[in-house]
């Protein structure tokens, strides 16, 4: 059973457009509320900025990727929804958190938008955001939720009418770090440098040992990302893979080196989820944010919910521009 919404039933279906642009994707999609208080969506359209390998996105040149993009991206979507913008009954956009310039090209295309066409605006926290939209197309009841995304870590549960933040990264946030690496190890941008360590974790045949830094249900990962970097000088080290004619068994690798980073990162996300899953007495952990994609840290997760006899949720969008969901009944 799904838990009633507090709200009123609306009198007819109620339709908006989400605009996202916090960090170097753009996207727009249009979901529906229907009047039993169901919710579809009914677009979901995004574009990315991809930089050279090695290169990082800058929030200048991010900003005017959104505001080149923006409007092709939003005709699109209403057009994959089949409705016009007249239809609309609110136009939705990420208010914060993100990179300034880029959110501000996204505000400035939503408010002028809400302006021409005499539509409410609704500003969102982009963390919320994410959070929400993972409950409604999961059907996840009262999760805790493990938030990791480029800008993002942390483990949040709801209590008291809010969001609780109760353990997080002290320093960068997972997806900073594993896209840092992958700018050393100059791994491609696309589809996304996290997406490319995870494929390249796949070949690794070594875990080499990395700080494993969590305080209470707080994780440090600054550490970890200067060892695996210093890895990446070390006598040992190929970087195209293959071993010299004078080297033996004991070499190593950028597989090497993503899969030992993966392990022990994502062992010390998955040791916090659990310590609060048994702190607020929760059976479902819910996966949201960037690098929830990431199929070893989804099955990793999946591991550990088994052995507490609770469920696993996890939105994936890295194979098409849809929504798809996959659960662990375990």
């Amino acid at each position: 059973m799904r838990r009633k919404i507090p709200l009123p039933t609306p009198e007819r279906p109620y339709l908006a457009l989400g605009l996202e642009g916090s960090a170097n994707k753009f996207g727009a999609g249009v979901i529906k509320h229907a009047e039993d208080g169901s919710t579809s969506v009914l677009s979901n359209i995004r574009h990315t900025y991809i930089t050279p390998p090695g290169e990082g996105f800058q929030p200048r040149d991010t900003a005017l990727h959104h505001r080149e993009w923006a409007l092709k991206i939003i005709k699109q979507c209403l057009v994959q929804a089949g409705v016009s913008i007249h239809d609309l009954d609110c136009i939705c956009y990420t208010k914060g958190p993100g990179m300034g310039a880029p959110l501000q090209s996204v505000a400035l295309v939503a408010r002028t938008l809400s302006l021409m066409f005499d539509k409410p605006l609704v500003g969102v926290n982009h963390c919320v955001g994410h959070i929400e939209m993972g409950r409604e197309i999961t059907g996840a009841q009262n999760p805790v939720v493990l938030y990791v995304s480029g800008g993002n870590t942390q483990v949040i549960a709801y209590s008291r009418q809010c969001y609780r933040i109760f353990g997080e990264t002290l320093d960068i946030a997972v997806g900073n770090c594993l896209d840092r690496f992958a700018r050393v190890i100059d791994l491609s941008n696309d589809p996304s440098p996290g997406y490319n360590i995870e494929q390249e974790a796949k070949k690794g045949k070594r875990l080499l040992p990395l700080p494993y830094a969590t305080k209470g249900m707080d994780v440090s990962l600054s550490g970890i990302l200067t060892s695996v970097e210093a890895y990446t000088m070390d006598k040992r080290f190929r970087r195209d893979g293959k071993p010299r004619e004078t080297d033996g068994e004991d070499i190593i690798t950028p597989a090497d080196l993503c899969f030992s980073l993966q392990e022990t990162v994502f062992a010390m996300l998955v040791e916090i989820t659990e310590r609060a899953m048994a702190h607020i007495g929760s059976k479902e952990v819910l996966i949201v944010g960037g690098v929830g994609c990431n199929e070893r840290l989804q099955d990793m997760m999946g591991i550990m919910a088994k052995e507490r006899d609770g469920q696993v949720f996890a939105t994936d969008e890295r194979s098409s521009h849809d929504l798809h969901t996959f659960e662990w009944n375990c």
